[in-house]
C-alpha cells in the first residue's frame, strides 16, 4: 500500500469518527429549545449531574449540548450576573423556587428576579458586559441546588462605588 492510499485510509476513518462524534451533538435551536445554548463546557455537565441525580436524560441532553474542555482554568466558566425568569402564575407549581426568591434570592446581589409571562423557570447567565450567554432550565431544581450553582457560577457583586 503506497503513502497516498495510507493518508486515504487515514482520512477516511477520521471522517467517519468525526460524524459518529457529531452524530451525537445536537444542533444549537435544539439545545436552545432545551435550555442549553451550547456554550455550557462538559465538566459543568459532571456538575450538572449532581444537581438532578435522577435525570439521566437531561444529563445526556447536556452532554450533547456542551463544549468539550480539559480541567484547566476553561472548567471554571464564571458569570458576572443571571436572571432568573419565571411566569407569576406558574410560581405555584414551583415551590422550590419561591422558596429561593422569598428566602435567598438577596443573597445573591448579581441575580434578578424577572416574571415572563409563560416562562418555565430559567436562569438567564450574563457576561461581562451583562448580555446574555447562556440559559439553564432550573424546573427540577431544588433550592439548595439553585443556591449552590449560584455561588459557584456567579461572581460576587462588586461593591457600590
Amino acid at each position: 500500500m503506497g503513502i497516498a492510499a495510507a493518508k486515504h485510509m487515514l482520512l477516511l476513518l477520521l471522517i467517519s469518527i468525526a460524524s459518529l462524534v457529531l452524530a451525537d451533538q445536537l444542533s444549537p435551536k435544539e439545545c436552545e429549545d432545551l435550555g442549553f445554548t451550547g456554550l455550557a463546557l462538559c465538566s459543568d455537565c459532571n456538575a450538572f449531574a449532581e444537581y438532578v441525580k435522577d435525570d439521566h436524560e437531561l444529563v445526556s441532553d447536556c452532554r450533547k449540548c456542551c463544549t468539550d474542555d480539559s480541567d484547566d482554568s476553561m472548567s471554571k466558566v464564571t458569570f458576572s450576573g443571571a436572571t432568573l425568569e419565571i411566569c407569576m402564575r406558574k410560581l405555584v407549581f414551583y415551590p422550590e423556587i419561591v422558596g429561593f426568591i422569598e428566602e435567598d434570592k438577596d443573597e445573591f446581589p448579581s441575580v434578578k428576579v424577572q416574571y415572563v409571562y409563560g416562562s418555565p423557570p430559567k436562569l438567564l447567565m450574563l457576561d461581562n458586559d451583562g448580555y446574555h450567554k447562556e440559559t439553564i432550565r432550573i424546573d427540577n431544581w431544588k433550592r439548595e441546588h439553585i443556591r449552590q450553582f449560584l455561588t459557584e457560577k456567579v461572581k460576587p457583586a462588586l461593591s457600590a462605588n
